[in-house]
């Protein structure tokens, strides 16, 4: 089955009818029990009314309280653990019961799905004590079965007793746990909820209410559009868009600063797209739109606010903060083309990129080396865009860290000659 989803794709159903819990650190019950839920104390109670030894029973629990039980794994029927004893090498030990049969299972079921409480409280973690008695779900005396490596025949032997009382605080957490124990597992008793509670919801809906007589659309339509009036002209659109909601800080909301900038964006483009029928930002890519907004955030790399903008949004795209501040700069310096221009090397055709070389040269200033659309020197540097605009960029002497600087232009010698401040 699972080579079969394997050839067509898809990925295999995970299966919860195994499952594995680290150690258990002790904890004791309010009222002196080892479990503190009754389902958990019920459970307790299973082994120590057949127990034939108190003693062994006794020191079974100090093994649980003082951590002697490894990771436990629970299985339909099952429940395995080593329990460190006085040897060196663990001991395998493990509680077998009976699991529940299809006939006893559609009793639970039914018992569960007859009130909504009942789900909801399933759900919530919790067992009804209404369905105590139901298809002898819980654990009677009789139905643990220890077994355990070590050599002592005790009934149960105090590493098998120091495993149900571990056990009992499994239960204590999720009582799905017993349920699987009993023989299912956890996704498949919640899928089969909530289609019975569906299936009794809609019953009752129907038997409540008598069907609604229906009426075509169409007739509908015609009948309601003989008498109405024209429909209003629409508002006028403002001169510019409306400023934000105030978003007061809140622990248990996202920052009020990125709630604000993202309102912000969402009313320019709204007002954008009323006035002129386009979404500027719509056919962005996510990096690109990422840095249009930190480029349009006031005070880049001042503020706290901003670095961490800068962080997010980095991280988002995984990217890191510098990429996004010298993609900000690109952007500032020419929008979407100018990030293109840091972005991409390409071949130009003959024509202006070999023209610019000899400009420069007759212009007095020094030679550049070429590379694809990139002219070079040992601290400025000329990108040609797709656009025909030359890009100026600066980087320390004979360092090839170079960051978008000044405004772009169609001449290499005016866009050079900004960078110079001549």
């Amino acid at each position: 089955m699972n080579r079969a989803r394997a050839a067509r794709g898809a990925a295999p159903r995970h299966d919860d009818r195994r499952r594995s819990f680290p150690q258990v650190a002790p904890r004791e019950a309010p009222d002196g029990r080892f479990a503190a839920t009754w389902w958990g104390n019920a459970w307790v109670d299973a082994l120590e009314d057949t127990a034939l030894d108190p003693a062994r029973l006794a020191r079974g629990k100090a093994y649980a309280r003082r951590g002697h039980v490894d990771a436990i794994t629970v299985t339909p029927g099952r429940v395995v653990a080593y329990v460190h004893g006085s040897r060196p090498r663990p001991y395998r030990t493990e509680i077998r019961m009976r699991t529940l049969g299809d006939d006893g299972w559609e009793e639970f079921l039914d018992g569960a799905t007859a009130r909504p409480d009942h789900i909801a409280a399933l759900l919530d973690k919790d067992v009804p004590h209404a369905l105590e008695a139901v298809a002898g779900l819980l654990p009677a005396p009789g139905d643990l079965v220890p077994d355990c490596s070590c050599p002592d025949d005790g009934y149960p032997c105090k590493h098998a007793a120091a495993l149900c009382y571990q056990a009992a605080r499994l239960l204590d957490e999720d009582p799905f746990v017993l349920f699987l124990m009993r023989g299912r597992g956890e996704q498949e008793l919640l899928a089969e909820l909530t289609r019975r509670n569906a299936a009794r919801s809609a019953a009752e809906a129907d038997a409540a209410a008598p069907p609604m007589p229906t009426v075509p659309a169409r007739a509908a339509l015609d009948a309601a559009g003989a008498g109405l009036p024209p429909l209003p002209a629409p508002l006028p659109l403002p001169d510019r868009p409306g400023r934000p909601a105030v978003f007061p800080p809140d622990p248990a909301a996202p920052d009020p600063l990125a709630l604000d900038l993202l309102a912000t964006e969402a009313a320019a483009r709204a007002h954008a797209f009323l006035a002129t029928g386009i979404d500027p930002v719509a056919a962005l890519t996510p990096w690109q739109d990422a840095v249009r907004l930190a480029a349009a955030h006031p005070g880049s790399g001042l503020t706290a606010s901003t670095r961490a903008l800068y962080r997010d949004l980095a991280h988002a795209l995984d990217r890191t903060p510098t990429d996004l501040a010298r993609a900000v700069a690109a952007w500032r310096q020419g929008g979407a083309e100018g990030l293109a221009a840091l972005e991409e090397a390409w071949d130009p055709p003959a024509g202006p990129f070999d023209r610019a070389r000899p400009a420069l040269l007759a212009a007095g200033l020094p030679a550049f080396r070429p590379w694809r659309n990139r002219l070079s020197g040992r601290s400025l540097q000329l990108r040609l865009g797709r656009d025909g605009l030359w890009y100026g960029y600066e980087s320390d002497a004979d360092r090839e860290d170079w960051w978008p600087r000044g405004d772009p232009g169609p001449d290499p010698v005016d866009t050079l000659d900004g960078l110079l401040g001549r």
